[in-house]
């Protein structure tokens, strides 16, 4: 299994790279195969597929060193999860403390608990298409 710190740069930088980069190391990422596995399914060397997966991680080390991508998407995380972590003890605090408004704590916490996932991926399509200029 490929270290995730590669898999979140390769992620973010594959397509960066050049195209039998991009190949080779779709293999050993996702397909999970090995050096000796690609090597044969492509016909070379197990050093030309070692070579050519320690430079992709060159590259995509040196493309996050310069844009820093991976390391904004890790500290939004983060913060995100640390701010639900907070409002979601206040609110079983505040509940705990005024229980006549139970019932308002509790849609916060459903609203801090929801799934947006597939929201926020139509709002991301939208936006890649230009209709959410607003």
């Amino acid at each position: 299994m490929a270290d995730i710190k590669f898999l979140r740069l390769w992620d973010i930088y594959s397509p960066l790279l050049t195209p039998t980069q991009r190949e080779m190391t779709d293999m050993f990422f996702n397909l999970d195969l090995t050096v000796t596995e690609i090597a044969e399914a492509k016909g070379i060397s197990r050093q030309g597929v070692s070579e050519c997966l320690a430079s992709a991680k060159k590259q995509l080390e040196e493309y996050e060193q310069k844009l820093g991508f991976s390391r904004i998407l890790r500290e939004g995380d983060l913060r995100l999860s640390l701010l639900l972590t907070k409002a979601g003890r206040w609110a079983e605090d505040f509940a705990a403390a005024n229980p006549q408004f139970a019932g308002q704590v509790k849609v916060l916490q459903t609203i801090l608990s929801g799934d947006y996932s597939s929201p926020a991926r139509e709002l991301a399509g939208e936006a890649e298409d230009g209709k959410a200029d607003d």
